[in-house]
């Protein structure tokens, strides 16, 4: 692939006796693209009209796990802060667990779309609740735990006259 092309130019081994392990190899194939310019592109395969549309051509490291936390629930518009402002319109308020925050992002670095992937999942989930919580004044709470993201059981309700039982 491109990585290849790359290293080629950059003169750095590809294969023969004494190649490296697999861990090594993908450092250097993540190295390499770091390297990326238009003539690597050009040989790729892609259009010459296409990559002189380019300004910057630049490479991006794969987003971990705790990136993808942080964007659910650290940055300016993080979806978790929106969905609990929209719930609390309702007079509701809504958890997501760590577990479940991390289980989202374990699925969208399954996906390998990065975090765009975390915004139709998040949604997926909150789809039914949604459209519940508006027409249910018994509701105090609701809970996304780690089972609710695996789609193995419903998001966790806890009604208002429970609240004040407890």
């Amino acid at each position: 692939g491109l990585d290849k092309i790359i290293q080629k130019r950059v003169g750095q081994k590809v294969m023969g006796f004494g190649s490296p392990t697999l861990e090594v190899e993908e450092a250097l194939r993540k190295q390499a693209i770091r390297h990326v310019e238009p003539e690597d592109l050009l040989a790729f395969g892609m259009i010459p009209e296409f990559v002189g549309r380019l300004p910057v051509v630049s490479a991006l490291d794969a987003l971990t796990e705790e990136e993808m936390v942080a964007i659910l629930t650290e940055t300016k518009n993080a979806m978790v802060k929106q969905y609990t402002k929209l719930f609390s319109m309702e007079g509701v308020r809504l958890s997501l667990t760590k577990d479940a925050l991390r289980a989202l992002a374990a699925q969208a670095v399954t996906k390998g779309t990065g975090a765009r992937a975390l915004r139709s999942m998040l949604e997926r989930i909150m789809l039914d609740i949604m459209y519940d919580v508006p027409s249910r004044e018994d509701i105090a709470e609701v809970t996304i735990n780690r089972a609710v993201v695996e789609g193995k059981k419903l998001p966790l309700i806890r009604k208002k006259q429970d609240k004040t039982a407890a």
